[in-house]
């Protein structure tokens, strides 16, 4: 199997360079100064046990590679960006006939639950994955992931549920890899649950990291929301006791990421990208709630504010947390 990461980042930038470590065939896609960087120099992946620099194809764009029957697409763009992505690759062609939409896996590694939906009309064989892997993009070409001795944990299945070879033999490439791969019937439960932990993310996004009591009050209140929303629209998600279970098996280098490390929303602040995921994660909740007659002001708030930093290229982290709170606490 060859593997296309469709968004090279932190997320697919480690899966794809410890694929690469391992021996498997890895091409990385990647956009403007990322692109130029892993072309040039490779890509320069930080983690506990070193720096390792790996050399796998980079193309920008689809046009620029022949898809093969064995090839798996591995998306892990933003959502904001999963529209154009999924257009764009879905109608390729693949040796032998037929379209990469028609014939291809395609797997959603990314946060929020809407991803999978949105390939589901574009793709036959879709897979959702639960990312727990973190990881750091901040500078072109570079990618710092700090678990050990994991790499991460990616829970992989069947959308909108169950399991196959397909999953299987993914899994294994990853388990061989450095990253646990759990196969599991129900993923889009444990992305429900990995959903409501990232509702914190703006947060940390606007106002810096959790460390005041301040901080964590805050995103203890988006994640109650979050839950209270859930349970509003029947949807299960796995507990805070399963997600410890997974998170026990790895722990966290700080030391392996320079840049300071920070989430993926936080990131996108970071590198000026001009668009944040807070639609897709605050923004999921408050529509949920809005559909089924729960109030959701902290997350509607936090989703206004993340986007305004974000179409501002305002820095991340300087929004003190008690000016945080006014906002949010006046719209309320």
């Amino acid at each position: 199997m060859r593997y296309i990461i469709i968004g090279a980042g932190a997320v697919g930038g480690s899966i794809g360079g410890r694929l690469a470590e391992s021996g498997h065939d890895v091409v990385l896609v990647a956009r403007g100064a990322h692109h130029a960087a892993l072309r040039d120099h490779g890509l320069r992946l930080t983690t506990p046990d070193g720096t390792r620099v790996h050399r796998p194809p980079v193309v920008e764009r689809p046009d620029e590679l022949e898809l093969r029957p064995d090839d798996v697409l591995l998306l892990s763009v933003k959502t904001q960006d999963s529209t154009a992505a999924l257009d764009a690759w879905s109608v390729r062609p693949v040796d032998g006939g037929g379209t990469a939409g028609e014939r291809l896996p395609l797997v959603c590694a990314q946060n929020g639950v809407e991803s999978e939906r949105l390939a589901l009309r574009r793709f036959r064989h879709v897979y959702a994955m639960c990312v727990w892997l973190p990881a750091t993009h901040v500078e072109p070409g570079v990618v710092s992931a700090g678990g050990t001795p994991y790499t991460g944990t990616l829970h992989i299945g069947r959308y909108p549920s169950g399991t196959d070879e397909t999953a299987a033999r993914i899994a294994a490439d990853l388990e061989k890899s450095r990253i646990l791969a759990p196969v599991v019937p129900d993923p889009m439960r444990w992305k429900y649950g990995k959903l409501i932990a990232n509702l914190a993310n703006a947060v940390e996004a606007v106002s810096g990291r959790l460390l005041t009591d301040e901080a964590r009050a805050l995103a203890a209140r988006t994640q109650a929301e979050g839950r209270a929303v859930l349970a509003a629209a029947g949807v299960e998600a796995v507990s805070a006791a399963e997600q410890d279970e997974v998170r026990a098996r790895m722990t966290f280098d700080p030391y392996a990421v320079p840049e300071g490390g920070g989430g993926s929303s936080w990131q996108s602040l970071s590198r000026g990208t001009g668009t944040i995921e807070s639609d897709y994660l605050n923004g999921e909740i408050a529509l949920l709630g809005r559909s089924h007659g729960v109030a959701t002001p902290v997350n509607e708030a936090l989703q206004r504010v993340a986007n305004s930093f974000a179409r501002e290229r305002r820095p991340a982290g300087s929004l003190p947390v008690g000016e945080l709170l006014r906002i949010i606490d006046a719209g309320a």
